[in-house]
């Protein structure tokens, strides 16, 4: 998916401004940036949940996952319910198997498809998430924030199923967080986003091994782990 002067406005602040970014087919980028760089709602045009100028191309089924599963989930449906709302191309008659292959593919059993949300840990219930953006079969899932909310613990075993989902189904996804210790786990290329604009774009061990930007330098000073 390519991304080309893509501007977001609400009103008269402009939230995205002039941005170009590539998403290669079987690739993982990170958009990293503070709260209020614009990296959601470059998201949500991207999925076409804000109205934005320019041009959004290479892709025909954008999927996005949001930061707090449990908002996300409606807590009157089974997990199941949940799941094969994005089938609706399927005869009714086989989206129990496919909700079943779905859940397999985030590494949860298929018995979890009678509960509801409220029983489920938060890592658990992401998951859930990412198995209905699945089942829609997305040119490029976005993923916004999606650890952000969840304890340390479980964190690493999320980024885990991401990199598998990429690998085993070729997946591009477009990453978004505000931590670059994540970031430099799981993408392949990273562009910072600052203020609206991208003010450095690279692979991800150049960018987090010798940031150009004095921004990104700033990014890193927060993750102290990342120093070097």
């Amino acid at each position: 998916m390519k991304f080309t002067d893509v501007t977001v406005r609400f009103g008269s602040f402009t939230a995205v401004d002039s941005v170009s970014l590539e998403v290669p087919r079987g690739g993982i980028v990170g958009l990293v940036g503070e709260s209020g760089s614009g990296k959601s709602s470059l998201a949500k045009a991207v999925s076409g949940l804000v109205r934005y100028s320019g041009q959004i191309t290479g892709a025909s089924r954008v999927q996005m996952v949001f930061q707090d599963p449990y908002a996300s989930l409606d807590p009157r449906m089974k997990v199941g319910e949940s799941v094969a709302e994005g089938l609706l191309e399927l005869p009714r008659a086989a989206r129990p198997d496919e909700v079943t292959r779905l859940l397999g593919l985030v590494s949860l059993p298929a018995d979890l498809a009678s509960r509801y949300p409220r029983e489920l840990s938060g890592g658990m219930r992401q998951r859930v998430a990412i198995a209905r953006a699945l089942g829609a079969r997305p040119d490029l899932l976005v993923a916004d924030e999606i650890t952000s909310a969840l304890d340390v613990s479980v964190q690493g075993s999320v980024l885990n199923l991401i990199r598998s989902l990429r690998d085993t189904l070729g997946l591009s996804i477009l990453f978004i967080s505000h931590n670059l210790a994540v970031v430099r786990y799981v993408c392949d290329t990273v562009a910072v986003m600052h203020r609206g604009r991208i003010v450095e774009h690279g692979p991800t061990e150049d960018v987090v091994g010798r940031p150009a930007h004095d921004y990104t330098r700033t990014l890193l000073e927060a993750v102290p782990r990342l120093q070097r």
